[in-house]
């Protein structure tokens, strides 16, 4: 595979402060999630990735080359820090017209661009003639992304960007997202809201403390960990009665009932998926619904940085 970004015993110190301590991982294409809580290491790595700032020692790549220092490999970045740096008396279309113009693009493309980028971050030409200081939360970050792509960068990093958002105006950014990825572009996301990455990501970089917990798809940090047991919810008329049906077939590593869920942890969840019918039919129990609970983001991360 070609990674997008590469960490080899990475660490990055503040004087006496630690930020990243020897982390290594890939990232690969696609939309990739780093998460972790506030002060897990994040914004630390997004500012190595984006050559603000360079590694107290271990390497890091991006696109094959060290980012610090490189106008090359910056040149292919694009940024969405999570603080805002909009100029709030501009109207959006001046403001970013006047970035490409400083970036060496002339006035004529300089502004088909930056209609063009507006349009792709989906925000509507009524709004085009209003300052960016009058924008709700959600157009401001719209703006924001827009000028990250407004060079056709190879790849977009995001800091935060879901913060103070209510949930459509994430399920609208997220879109966007996606969008960028089908058309080729890369995109690392960071959040300290787990869920709010669950349907967008396909791979992730879990941190906490400054250190690299996991990294890759859900389904194989799943694997790594040991005696990881799977979390069914059950939602039945006769939830005691099932759950001795279930222990009688030897199948539970323990269950809990809560008024009519039925909370079971499993041995071996590849034979139970597959002989769960067959249990179901020998039972009188009547069952409305069955979640799977260890297979949230948030589960995993949980029990990983135990």
């Amino acid at each position: 595979m070609n990674y997008i970004v590469q960490a080899k015993e990475l660490s990055c110190f503040y004087g006496m402060v630690l930020g990243l301590n020897n982390v290594s991982f890939n990232i690969g294409p696609g939309i990739t999630g780093l998460v972790g809580p506030n002060g897990a290491g994040k914004s630390t790595l997004i500012k190595l990735m984006t050559g603000q700032i360079k590694p107290s020692s271990g390497e890091l790549l991006v696109f094959g080359q060290k980012p610090w220092n490189n106008p090359q490999i910056l040149s292919q970045i694009g940024y969405c820090p999570e603080h805002e740096y909009v100029h709030k008396e501009m109207l959006p279309l001046d403001w970013l017209r006047s970035l490409a113009m400083l970036s060496g693009i002339p006035f004529g493309k300089a502004q088909s661009i930056s209609r063009e980028v507006l349009k792709t971050v989906k925000l509507s030409e009524q709004h085009w003639k209003k300052k960016i200081g009058s924008y709700s939360k959600g157009m401001r970050q719209r703006v924001k992304l827009a000028q990250a792509i407004l060079h056709e960068p190879e790849l977009i990093i995001l800091d935060e960007p879901m913060n103070g958002l209510d949930p459509m105006g994430r399920q609208e950014i997220g879109n966007i997202l996606k969008d960028l990825k089908n058309s080729g572009i890369h995109v690392i996301i960071s959040s300290h809201i787990l869920h709010e990455l669950e349907s967008l990501c396909n791979d992730f970089v879990m941190l906490n403390w400054g250190r690299a917990l996991a990294s890759g798809r859900q389904s194989k940090i799943r694997k790594e960990i040991k005696n990881w047991s799977e979390q069914i919810a059950i939602r039945t008329n006769q939830p005691q009665q099932l759950a001795q049906h279930l222990i009688n077939l030897d199948t539970l590593k323990g269950y809990l009932v809560e008024g009519e869920e039925l909370i079971i942890w499993l041995k071996q969840p590849e034979t139970f998926y597959q002989k769960w019918p067959e249990y179901l039919a020998d039972c009188d129990a009547e069952v409305y619904d069955v979640q799977n609970k260890s297979q949230t983001l948030t589960s995993l991360f949980e029990r990983i940085a135990q």
